[in-house]
Protein backbone atom coordinates (compact mmCIF):
# COMPACT_ATOMS: atom_id res chain seq x y z
CA UNK A 1 0.00 0.00 0.00
CA UNK A 2 1.07 3.53 -0.96
CA UNK A 3 1.90 5.35 2.22
CA UNK A 4 -0.01 8.89 1.93
CA UNK A 5 -0.36 9.41 5.25
CA UNK A 6 1.53 9.52 8.83
CA UNK A 7 0.16 6.56 11.00
CA UNK A 8 -1.09 2.81 10.00
CA UNK A 9 -1.92 0.93 7.23
CA UNK A 10 -5.08 1.32 7.86
CA UNK A 11 -4.84 5.12 8.20
CA UNK A 12 -3.85 5.07 4.39
CA UNK A 13 -7.88 4.23 3.56
CA UNK A 14 -9.21 7.69 2.79
CA UNK A 15 -12.93 9.31 3.53
CA UNK A 16 -13.31 12.16 1.19
CA UNK A 17 -9.55 11.81 0.20
CA UNK A 18 -8.55 12.20 3.81
CA UNK A 19 -6.52 9.44 6.60
CA UNK A 20 -9.34 7.52 8.38
CA UNK A 21 -7.11 8.89 11.07
CA UNK A 22 -8.72 12.70 10.91
CA UNK A 23 -12.10 11.09 11.42
CA UNK A 24 -11.65 9.18 14.85
CA UNK A 25 -9.94 13.02 15.76
CA UNK A 26 -13.28 14.22 14.33
CA UNK A 27 -15.60 12.83 16.43
CA UNK A 28 -13.33 12.43 19.72
CA UNK A 29 -13.42 16.17 19.15
CA UNK A 30 -16.82 16.64 18.23
CA UNK A 31 -17.78 15.09 22.00
CA UNK A 32 -15.40 17.33 23.69
CA UNK A 33 -16.82 20.44 21.94
CA UNK A 34 -20.48 19.26 22.13
CA UNK A 35 -19.51 19.25 26.62
CA UNK A 36 -17.51 22.27 26.09
CA UNK A 37 -20.15 24.84 24.16
CA UNK A 38 -23.35 22.80 25.90
CA UNK A 39 -21.95 23.78 29.13
CA UNK A 40 -20.90 27.33 28.34
CA UNK A 41 -24.51 27.86 26.55
CA UNK A 42 -26.07 27.60 30.14
CA UNK A 43 -23.77 28.84 32.02
CA UNK A 44 -24.38 32.67 32.23
CA UNK A 45 -28.25 32.17 32.23
CA UNK A 46 -27.96 29.80 35.36
CA UNK A 47 -25.93 31.97 37.25
CA UNK A 48 -28.23 35.21 36.27
CA UNK A 49 -31.64 33.10 36.68
CA UNK A 50 -33.57 33.69 39.58
CA UNK A 51 -33.68 31.21 43.14
CA UNK A 52 -37.26 30.69 42.10
CA UNK A 53 -35.77 29.36 38.08
CA UNK A 54 -33.03 27.09 40.25
CA UNK A 55 -30.38 29.56 39.63
CA UNK A 56 -28.22 31.68 41.35
CA UNK A 57 -29.50 34.85 41.09
CA UNK A 58 -26.42 36.62 40.28
CA UNK A 59 -25.63 39.86 38.53
CA UNK A 60 -25.12 39.97 34.83
CA UNK A 61 -21.85 42.12 35.72
CA UNK A 62 -20.86 39.11 38.42
CA UNK A 63 -21.59 36.22 35.98
CA UNK A 64 -19.53 38.00 32.58
CA UNK A 65 -16.34 37.93 34.54
CA UNK A 66 -16.63 34.16 35.81
CA UNK A 67 -17.39 33.63 32.19
CA UNK A 68 -14.55 35.61 31.30
CA UNK A 69 -12.12 33.67 33.78
CA UNK A 70 -13.17 30.47 33.03
CA UNK A 71 -13.38 30.94 29.32
CA UNK A 72 -9.99 32.33 29.50
CA UNK A 73 -8.43 29.65 31.85
CA UNK A 74 -9.29 26.72 29.83
CA UNK A 75 -7.24 28.38 26.97
CA UNK A 76 -4.40 29.05 29.78
CA UNK A 77 -3.43 25.66 30.80
CA UNK A 78 -3.12 23.60 26.97
CA UNK A 79 0.19 25.94 27.38
CA UNK A 80 0.91 23.63 30.60
CA UNK A 81 -0.63 20.88 28.63
CA UNK A 82 1.50 21.17 25.19
CA UNK A 83 5.08 21.23 27.64
CA UNK A 84 3.70 18.03 29.57
CA UNK A 85 2.68 16.54 26.13
CA UNK A 86 5.80 17.32 24.28
CA UNK A 87 8.18 16.12 27.39
CA UNK A 88 6.63 13.36 28.84
CA UNK A 89 3.12 11.83 28.26
CA UNK A 90 2.74 12.20 24.40
CA UNK A 91 0.03 13.25 22.61
CA UNK A 92 -2.15 10.67 22.63
CA UNK A 93 -1.90 10.15 26.43
CA UNK A 94 -2.37 14.10 27.32
CA UNK A 95 -5.31 13.94 24.80
CA UNK A 96 -6.95 10.44 26.98
CA UNK A 97 -5.99 11.81 30.46
CA UNK A 98 -7.53 15.42 29.65
CA UNK A 99 -10.94 13.48 28.13
CA UNK A 100 -11.11 11.59 31.57
CA UNK A 101 -10.66 14.48 33.77
CA UNK A 102 -13.16 16.99 31.70
CA UNK A 103 -15.65 14.01 31.95
CA UNK A 104 -15.41 13.86 35.52
CA UNK A 105 -15.50 18.29 35.87
CA UNK A 106 -19.22 17.72 33.99
CA UNK A 107 -20.05 15.06 36.49
CA UNK A 108 -19.17 17.50 39.32
CA UNK A 109 -21.37 20.73 38.00
CA UNK A 110 -24.94 18.36 37.46
CA UNK A 111 -24.06 17.93 41.13
CA UNK A 112 -24.26 21.53 41.65
CA UNK A 113 -27.98 21.42 43.54
CA UNK A 114 -26.32 19.27 46.02
CA UNK A 115 -23.52 21.92 47.17
CA UNK A 116 -21.99 24.88 45.56
CA UNK A 117 -18.65 23.52 45.97
CA UNK A 118 -19.07 21.11 43.31
CA UNK A 119 -19.60 23.46 40.80
CA UNK A 120 -16.50 25.53 41.56
CA UNK A 121 -14.63 21.89 41.39
CA UNK A 122 -16.06 20.99 38.24
CA UNK A 123 -14.81 24.37 36.74
CA UNK A 124 -12.16 23.82 38.05
CA UNK A 125 -11.43 20.37 36.60
CA UNK A 126 -12.52 21.64 33.13
CA UNK A 127 -9.93 23.94 32.97
CA UNK A 128 -6.95 21.29 34.07
CA UNK A 129 -8.23 18.44 31.77
CA UNK A 130 -8.90 20.91 28.43
CA UNK A 131 -5.37 21.94 29.44
CA UNK A 132 -3.98 18.62 28.53
CA UNK A 133 -7.09 17.95 26.13
CA UNK A 134 -7.08 20.91 23.28
CA UNK A 135 -3.36 21.34 22.18
CA UNK A 136 -2.60 18.01 21.59
CA UNK A 137 -5.39 16.31 19.57
CA UNK A 138 -4.44 19.36 17.56
CA UNK A 139 -0.93 18.18 16.89
CA UNK A 140 -2.08 15.06 16.14
CA UNK A 141 -4.00 15.88 12.70
CA UNK A 142 -1.20 17.95 11.65
CA UNK A 143 0.65 15.28 12.55
CA UNK A 144 -1.27 12.84 10.10
CA UNK A 145 0.03 13.91 6.73
CA UNK A 146 3.67 14.76 5.36
CA UNK A 147 5.39 17.94 5.27
CA UNK A 148 4.05 20.25 2.95
CA UNK A 149 0.52 18.19 2.11
CA UNK A 150 -1.72 20.77 0.27
CA UNK A 151 -4.02 18.89 1.81
CA UNK A 152 -3.56 20.37 5.49
CA UNK A 153 -5.51 23.48 5.33
CA UNK A 154 -8.94 21.41 4.49
CA UNK A 155 -8.00 18.62 7.13
CA UNK A 156 -7.91 21.49 9.69
CA UNK A 157 -11.30 22.64 8.28
CA UNK A 158 -12.78 19.07 8.76
CA UNK A 159 -11.71 19.24 11.80
CA UNK A 160 -13.10 22.09 13.06
CA UNK A 161 -16.25 20.91 11.44
CA UNK A 162 -15.96 18.44 13.65
CA UNK A 163 -15.86 20.91 16.67
CA UNK A 164 -18.70 23.04 15.15
CA UNK A 165 -20.92 19.88 15.05
CA UNK A 166 -20.19 18.49 19.24
CA UNK A 167 -20.76 22.58 19.57
CA UNK A 168 -24.38 22.85 17.40
CA UNK A 169 -25.39 19.24 19.40
CA UNK A 170 -24.22 20.36 22.73
CA UNK A 171 -25.90 23.99 22.51
CA UNK A 172 -28.81 22.30 21.45
CA UNK A 173 -29.64 19.96 23.56
CA UNK A 174 -27.52 20.77 26.96
CA UNK A 175 -29.74 24.47 26.48
CA UNK A 176 -32.90 22.66 25.94
CA UNK A 177 -32.76 20.67 28.82
CA UNK A 178 -31.29 22.78 31.50
CA UNK A 179 -33.68 25.58 30.25
CA UNK A 180 -36.46 22.99 30.32
CA UNK A 181 -36.02 20.43 32.41
CA UNK A 182 -33.32 21.35 35.36
CA UNK A 183 -29.96 23.16 35.09
CA UNK A 184 -27.84 19.82 36.53
CA UNK A 185 -29.43 18.14 33.55
CA UNK A 186 -27.79 20.29 30.79
CA UNK A 187 -24.45 19.96 32.86
CA UNK A 188 -24.96 16.22 33.22
CA UNK A 189 -25.69 15.77 29.25
CA UNK A 190 -21.92 16.86 28.19
CA UNK A 191 -20.62 14.71 30.56
CA UNK A 192 -21.76 11.76 29.35
CA UNK A 193 -20.75 12.72 26.02
CA UNK A 194 -17.09 13.66 27.19
CA UNK A 195 -16.80 10.31 28.72
CA UNK A 196 -17.86 8.77 24.47
CA UNK A 197 -15.72 11.07 23.16
CA UNK A 198 -12.62 9.58 25.20
CA UNK A 199 -13.56 5.64 24.72
CA UNK A 200 -13.75 5.88 21.13
CA UNK A 201 -10.71 7.65 20.77
CA UNK A 202 -8.87 5.46 23.27
CA UNK A 203 -10.00 1.95 21.87
CA UNK A 204 -9.02 3.35 18.29
CA UNK A 205 -6.00 5.01 18.79
CA UNK A 206 -3.65 2.59 17.42
CA UNK A 207 -4.56 4.00 13.81
CA UNK A 208 -1.96 6.64 14.44
CA UNK A 209 0.51 4.57 14.36
CA UNK A 210 3.68 6.17 15.83
CA UNK A 211 2.05 9.45 15.79
CA UNK A 212 1.92 11.06 19.39
CA UNK A 213 3.39 8.58 21.34
CA UNK A 214 5.57 9.34 24.70
CA UNK A 215 8.63 10.66 23.65
CA UNK A 216 11.47 8.42 24.38
CA UNK A 217 14.94 9.00 25.32
CA UNK A 218 17.56 8.87 22.00
CA UNK A 219 20.72 8.58 22.12
CA UNK A 220 22.77 12.11 22.41
CA UNK A 221 24.09 11.67 18.85
CA UNK A 222 20.35 11.16 17.31
CA UNK A 223 19.01 13.38 15.50
CA UNK A 224 15.35 12.58 15.67
CA UNK A 225 13.38 14.49 18.80
CA UNK A 226 16.35 16.14 19.91
CA UNK A 227 14.41 19.31 22.07
CA UNK A 228 17.83 20.64 22.80
CA UNK A 229 18.59 20.70 19.00
CA UNK A 230 18.94 24.74 18.89
CA UNK A 231 16.23 26.81 16.64
CA UNK A 232 17.43 28.40 13.28
CA UNK A 233 16.71 31.45 12.13
CA UNK A 234 14.57 30.25 9.48
CA UNK A 235 12.68 28.35 12.45
CA UNK A 236 12.46 31.96 14.70
CA UNK A 237 10.97 33.91 11.93
CA UNK A 238 8.19 31.39 11.35
CA UNK A 239 7.69 31.18 14.95
CA UNK A 240 7.30 35.05 14.89
CA UNK A 241 4.44 34.62 11.95
CA UNK A 242 2.77 32.34 14.67
CA UNK A 243 2.86 35.09 17.17
CA UNK A 244 1.62 37.63 15.10
CA UNK A 245 -1.42 35.24 13.79
CA UNK A 246 -1.48 35.01 17.74
CA UNK A 247 -2.03 38.58 18.10
CA UNK A 248 -4.18 38.95 15.69
CA UNK A 249 -6.99 36.17 17.11
CA UNK A 250 -7.02 38.07 20.41
CA UNK A 251 -8.79 40.64 18.58
CA UNK A 252 -10.85 38.20 17.18
CA UNK A 253 -11.83 36.13 19.93
CA UNK A 254 -12.23 39.05 22.62
CA UNK A 255 -14.66 40.06 20.04
CA UNK A 256 -16.49 36.61 19.24
CA UNK A 257 -16.79 35.36 22.30
CA UNK A 258 -19.39 37.22 23.14
CA UNK A 259 -21.29 35.49 21.83
CA UNK A 260 -21.79 33.45 25.62
CA UNK A 261 -21.80 36.33 27.45
CA UNK A 262 -23.22 39.65 26.11
CA UNK A 263 -24.98 38.05 22.87
CA UNK A 264 -26.99 35.53 25.41
CA UNK A 265 -27.99 38.61 27.57
CA UNK A 266 -28.92 40.37 24.55
CA UNK A 267 -30.97 37.46 23.92
CA UNK A 268 -32.17 36.76 26.55
CA UNK A 269 -33.70 39.97 27.48
CA UNK A 270 -33.77 42.66 24.69
CA UNK A 271 -34.79 40.67 21.32
CA UNK A 272 -38.91 39.06 20.57
CA UNK A 273 -38.48 35.33 21.41
CA UNK A 274 -42.51 34.95 22.03
CA UNK A 275 -43.58 33.96 18.60
CA UNK A 276 -47.49 32.83 17.80
CA UNK A 277 -49.79 31.64 15.58
CA UNK A 278 -48.01 31.47 11.41
CA UNK A 279 -44.75 32.30 13.15
CA UNK A 280 -44.57 30.10 15.99
CA UNK A 281 -44.90 27.34 13.54
CA UNK A 282 -42.77 28.16 10.83
CA UNK A 283 -40.27 28.68 13.40
CA UNK A 284 -40.69 25.25 14.51
CA UNK A 285 -40.92 23.90 11.15
CA UNK A 286 -37.27 25.91 10.41
CA UNK A 287 -36.21 24.26 13.43
CA UNK A 288 -36.48 20.65 12.68
CA UNK A 289 -35.55 20.94 9.44
CA UNK A 290 -31.94 22.66 10.85
CA UNK A 291 -31.70 19.95 13.50
CA UNK A 292 -32.34 16.80 11.29
CA UNK A 293 -30.13 17.83 8.46
CA UNK A 294 -27.02 18.41 10.01
CA UNK A 295 -27.65 14.93 12.19
CA UNK A 296 -28.09 13.27 8.94
CA UNK A 297 -24.72 15.17 7.64
CA UNK A 298 -23.10 13.72 10.54
CA UNK A 299 -24.23 10.50 10.73
CA UNK A 300 -23.07 10.21 6.75
CA UNK A 301 -19.57 10.55 7.72
CA UNK A 302 -19.83 8.54 10.75
CA UNK A 303 -20.95 5.23 8.31
CA UNK A 304 -18.44 6.43 6.04
CA UNK A 305 -15.75 5.79 8.77
CA UNK A 306 -17.63 2.61 10.37
CA UNK A 307 -16.80 1.16 6.90
CA UNK A 308 -13.38 1.89 7.23
CA UNK A 309 -12.63 0.76 10.40
CA UNK A 310 -15.65 -1.12 12.27
CA UNK A 311 -13.97 -4.67 12.28
CA UNK A 312 -10.19 -3.15 13.38
CA UNK A 313 -11.77 -0.80 16.02
CA UNK A 314 -15.21 -3.00 16.77
CA UNK A 315 -15.46 -1.57 20.84
CA UNK A 316 -14.20 2.31 19.94
CA UNK A 317 -16.95 1.98 17.06
CA UNK A 318 -19.80 0.78 19.52
CA UNK A 319 -19.19 3.56 21.93
CA UNK A 320 -19.11 5.77 19.08
CA UNK A 321 -22.47 4.08 17.34
CA UNK A 322 -24.24 4.52 20.82
CA UNK A 323 -23.70 7.81 21.31
CA UNK A 324 -25.42 8.74 18.32
CA UNK A 325 -28.51 6.51 19.19
CA UNK A 326 -28.94 8.44 22.20
CA UNK A 327 -28.39 11.75 20.38
CA UNK A 328 -30.74 10.63 17.64
CA UNK A 329 -33.31 9.59 20.30
CA UNK A 330 -32.63 12.77 22.79
CA UNK A 331 -33.36 15.50 19.63
CA UNK A 332 -36.21 13.20 18.06
CA UNK A 333 -37.90 13.73 21.36
CA UNK A 334 -37.15 17.22 21.35
CA UNK A 335 -38.69 17.70 18.15
CA UNK A 336 -41.63 16.00 19.33
CA UNK A 337 -40.90 13.09 16.66
CA UNK A 338 -41.58 10.85 20.35
CA UNK A 339 -44.13 12.24 21.99
CA UNK A 340 -43.38 13.37 25.63
CA UNK A 341 -46.54 11.42 26.48
CA UNK A 342 -47.11 8.85 23.94
CA UNK A 343 -50.06 6.77 26.06
CA UNK A 344 -51.69 9.88 27.08
CA UNK A 345 -51.65 11.47 23.08
CA UNK A 346 -53.09 7.73 21.94
CA UNK A 347 -55.28 7.55 24.92
CA UNK A 348 -57.10 11.08 24.07
CA UNK A 349 -56.96 11.11 20.17
CA UNK A 350 -56.28 7.42 18.62
CA UNK A 351 -56.34 8.68 15.11
CA UNK A 352 -53.52 11.22 15.32
CA UNK A 353 -50.29 9.26 14.41
CA UNK A 354 -46.52 11.06 13.00
CA UNK A 355 -48.38 13.32 10.18
CA UNK A 356 -51.58 14.75 11.47
CA UNK A 357 -54.25 16.85 9.10
CA UNK A 358 -55.03 19.51 10.32
CA UNK A 359 -57.53 21.64 8.32
CA UNK A 360 -56.96 25.08 9.88
CA UNK A 361 -56.40 27.48 6.96
CA UNK A 362 -53.01 29.23 6.74
CA UNK A 363 -51.61 31.73 4.21
CA UNK A 364 -47.90 29.69 4.06
CA UNK A 365 -46.66 26.38 4.84
CA UNK A 366 -49.86 24.47 3.88
CA UNK A 367 -47.76 21.19 3.23
CA UNK A 368 -45.76 21.16 6.59
CA UNK A 369 -48.94 22.15 8.55
CA UNK A 370 -50.48 19.27 7.02
CA UNK A 371 -47.15 16.24 7.26
CA UNK A 372 -45.12 17.53 9.53
CA UNK A 373 -44.84 15.87 13.02
CA UNK A 374 -47.97 15.97 15.43
CA UNK A 375 -46.14 18.41 18.23
CA UNK A 376 -45.24 21.06 15.31
CA UNK A 377 -48.42 20.89 14.63
CA UNK A 378 -50.96 20.40 17.64
CA UNK A 379 -49.67 23.33 19.10
CA UNK A 380 -49.73 25.46 15.88
CA UNK A 381 -51.24 28.11 17.03
CA UNK A 382 -49.56 28.48 20.53
CA UNK A 383 -47.38 30.53 21.46
CA UNK A 384 -43.43 29.58 21.06
CA UNK A 385 -41.06 30.98 22.95
CA UNK A 386 -37.36 30.92 21.76
CA UNK A 387 -34.28 29.66 24.62
CA UNK A 388 -32.21 31.96 24.75
CA UNK A 389 -29.42 29.69 24.22
CA UNK A 390 -30.86 28.17 20.85
CA UNK A 391 -29.16 31.37 19.18
CA UNK A 392 -25.84 30.17 19.75
CA UNK A 393 -26.46 27.55 17.89
CA UNK A 394 -26.21 29.46 14.75
CA UNK A 395 -22.86 29.84 14.59
CA UNK A 396 -22.64 26.32 15.03
CA UNK A 397 -24.64 25.18 12.13
CA UNK A 398 -23.50 27.62 9.95
CA UNK A 399 -19.99 26.37 9.87
CA UNK A 400 -21.51 22.48 9.34
CA UNK A 401 -23.12 23.98 6.12
CA UNK A 402 -19.95 26.05 4.88
CA UNK A 403 -17.13 24.39 6.28
CA UNK A 404 -17.02 21.98 3.12
CA UNK A 405 -17.50 25.02 1.03
CA UNK A 406 -14.44 26.79 2.47
CA UNK A 407 -12.30 23.90 2.72
CA UNK A 408 -13.24 23.19 -0.92
CA UNK A 409 -11.93 27.03 -1.62
CA UNK A 410 -8.81 27.06 0.64
CA UNK A 411 -7.80 24.13 -1.98
CA UNK A 412 -8.48 25.70 -5.70
CA UNK A 413 -6.44 28.38 -7.37
CA UNK A 414 -8.19 31.17 -5.42
CA UNK A 415 -6.57 30.19 -2.02
CA UNK A 416 -5.26 33.56 -0.49
CA UNK A 417 -2.91 33.86 2.01
CA UNK A 418 -2.49 33.30 5.40
CA UNK A 419 -2.77 36.86 6.59
CA UNK A 420 -5.22 37.89 4.21
CA UNK A 421 -7.69 35.25 5.45
CA UNK A 422 -7.32 36.88 8.97
CA UNK A 423 -8.01 40.15 7.86
CA UNK A 424 -10.84 39.25 5.49
CA UNK A 425 -11.92 37.07 9.31
CA UNK A 426 -11.62 40.16 11.47
CA UNK A 427 -13.62 42.34 9.02
CA UNK A 428 -16.10 40.27 8.89
CA UNK A 429 -16.53 39.84 12.64
CA UNK A 430 -16.40 43.15 12.81
CA UNK A 431 -20.26 43.67 10.45
CA UNK A 432 -21.91 41.15 12.39
CA UNK A 433 -21.28 42.91 15.45
CA UNK A 434 -22.52 46.21 13.39
CA UNK A 435 -25.77 44.54 12.65
CA UNK A 436 -26.22 44.35 16.40
CA UNK A 437 -25.62 47.66 16.62
CA UNK A 438 -27.47 48.90 14.08
CA UNK A 439 -30.16 46.77 15.53
CA UNK A 440 -30.06 47.88 18.73
CA UNK A 441 -30.52 51.56 18.08
CA UNK A 442 -34.07 51.56 18.98
CA UNK A 443 -33.62 50.25 22.15
CA UNK A 444 -33.53 53.39 24.66
CA UNK A 445 -30.12 53.82 27.19
CA UNK A 446 -30.55 52.04 30.22
CA UNK A 447 -33.08 49.73 29.27
CA UNK A 448 -33.26 46.89 30.91
CA UNK A 449 -35.36 44.77 28.31
CA UNK A 450 -36.80 45.43 24.67
CA UNK A 451 -38.08 43.40 21.87
CA UNK A 452 -35.85 44.14 18.91
CA UNK A 453 -36.30 41.84 15.85
CA UNK A 454 -34.01 38.42 15.86
CA UNK A 455 -32.74 38.35 13.02
CA UNK A 456 -30.29 41.08 14.12
CA UNK A 457 -28.71 37.85 15.36
CA UNK A 458 -28.85 35.60 12.73
CA UNK A 459 -27.10 38.19 10.35
CA UNK A 460 -24.59 39.08 12.97
CA UNK A 461 -23.88 35.24 14.36
CA UNK A 462 -23.78 34.22 9.92
CA UNK A 463 -21.03 37.30 9.48
CA UNK A 464 -19.05 35.74 12.89
CA UNK A 465 -19.27 32.49 10.88
CA UNK A 466 -17.78 33.11 8.01
CA UNK A 467 -15.08 35.54 9.83
CA UNK A 468 -14.58 32.15 12.28
CA UNK A 469 -13.67 29.92 9.37
CA UNK A 470 -11.10 32.25 7.49
CA UNK A 471 -9.27 32.21 10.78
CA UNK A 472 -9.55 29.49 13.15
CA UNK A 473 -8.72 26.44 11.37
CA UNK A 474 -6.50 28.44 9.19
CA UNK A 475 -4.60 29.63 12.51
CA UNK A 476 -4.31 25.37 13.32
CA UNK A 477 -3.59 24.61 10.15
CA UNK A 478 -0.17 27.56 10.27
CA UNK A 479 0.95 26.21 13.61
CA UNK A 480 1.00 22.54 12.50
CA UNK A 481 2.84 24.13 9.39
CA UNK A 482 5.53 26.47 10.51
CA UNK A 483 6.18 25.01 14.34
CA UNK A 484 9.54 23.21 14.36
CA UNK A 485 8.17 18.88 15.19
CA UNK A 486 9.63 19.31 18.14
CA UNK A 487 7.91 22.02 19.70
CA UNK A 488 4.49 21.63 18.40
CA UNK A 489 2.79 21.02 21.42
CA UNK A 490 4.46 24.27 23.31
CA UNK A 491 3.33 26.29 19.46
CA UNK A 492 -0.24 25.06 20.02
CA UNK A 493 -0.30 26.09 23.63
CA UNK A 494 1.16 29.51 22.74
CA UNK A 495 -1.58 29.40 19.66
CA UNK A 496 -4.46 28.90 22.58
CA UNK A 497 -2.81 31.56 24.88
CA UNK A 498 -4.03 34.45 23.11
CA UNK A 499 -7.81 32.79 23.68
CA UNK A 500 -6.81 33.02 27.24
CA UNK A 501 -6.36 36.89 26.72
CA UNK A 502 -8.68 36.87 24.95
CA UNK A 503 -11.41 35.46 26.85
CA UNK A 504 -10.52 37.21 29.97
CA UNK A 505 -10.62 40.18 28.65
CA UNK A 506 -13.61 39.32 26.39
CA UNK A 507 -15.76 38.81 29.97
CA UNK A 508 -14.11 41.98 31.62
CA UNK A 509 -15.28 44.34 28.60
CA UNK A 510 -18.46 42.52 28.45
CA UNK A 511 -19.36 43.00 31.96
CA UNK A 512 -19.76 46.72 31.37
CA UNK A 513 -22.86 46.09 28.98
CA UNK A 514 -25.05 48.06 31.68
CA UNK A 515 -23.06 50.63 32.52
CA UNK A 516 -22.09 51.51 28.69
CA UNK A 517 -25.69 50.64 27.57
CA UNK A 518 -27.08 53.35 30.41
CA UNK A 519 -24.37 56.28 28.84
CA UNK A 520 -24.23 55.25 25.34
CA UNK A 521 -27.16 52.40 24.70
CA UNK A 522 -26.57 48.69 23.37
CA UNK A 523 -25.71 50.37 20.10
CA UNK A 524 -23.09 52.07 21.07
CA UNK A 525 -21.73 48.93 22.93
CA UNK A 526 -21.81 46.64 20.24
CA UNK A 527 -19.76 49.66 18.37
CA UNK A 528 -17.00 48.91 19.95
CA UNK A 529 -16.80 45.19 18.34
CA UNK A 530 -17.65 46.70 15.42
CA UNK A 531 -14.44 48.91 15.18
CA UNK A 532 -11.78 47.19 16.82
CA UNK A 533 -11.68 43.77 15.18
CA UNK A 534 -12.35 45.80 11.58
CA UNK A 535 -9.35 48.38 12.27
CA UNK A 536 -7.02 44.78 12.83
CA UNK A 537 -8.19 43.27 10.25
CA UNK A 538 -6.59 45.91 7.92
CA UNK A 539 -3.34 45.94 9.65
CA UNK A 540 -3.24 42.32 9.27
CA UNK A 541 -3.83 42.83 5.48
CA UNK A 542 -1.05 45.77 5.76
CA UNK A 543 1.42 43.38 6.94
CA UNK A 544 1.03 40.41 4.34
CA UNK A 545 3.91 40.99 2.29
CA UNK A 546 6.05 40.73 5.45
CA UNK A 547 4.51 37.76 7.07
CA UNK A 548 4.74 35.80 3.94
CA UNK A 549 8.84 36.30 3.60
CA UNK A 550 9.16 35.52 7.38
CA UNK A 551 7.18 31.93 6.39
CA UNK A 552 10.14 31.05 4.19
CA UNK A 553 8.07 29.31 1.13
CA UNK A 554 5.18 28.01 3.98
CA UNK A 555 1.91 28.52 2.21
Amino acid sequence: MDRIFNGSDLNQKTIFDHPSGLFVLFFTEMWERFSYYGMRAILVLFLTSSIMNEGWAWEREDALILYGWYTGLVYFTPLIGGVVADKYLGYRNATVLGALIMALGHGSLALEGIEQNFFYLGLALLIIGNGLFKPNISSIVGQLYKDNDPRKDGAYTIFYMGINAGAFLGILLCGYLGENIGWHWGFGLAGIFMFFGMLQFYFAQSIFGYVGLKPEKKDEKSSVNKTNKKITSIEWDRIHVILVFSAATIFFWWAFEQAGGSMTIFANDYTERNLTGESSLIFKTVNTIITIIPMIIITYVLIRLFKNIFQKYMLSNIFLGTSFVIIWAIVLFMLGFIPQNLIEYYTSNPKNHWAVPVYEKSYYFEFFKNYVPFELNANSVSDTEIPASWFSVLNSLFIILLAPVFSKIWASKYNPSGPIKFSIGLILLGLGFAFLSYGSMSIPFGAKTASVSIFWLVFAYLFHTLGELCVSPVGLSYVSKLAPVRLIGLMFGFWLLSSFFANLLGGFTGSFIDKVSASSGLSGFFLIFTIIPIVAGIIMFLLDGFLKKKMHGIK
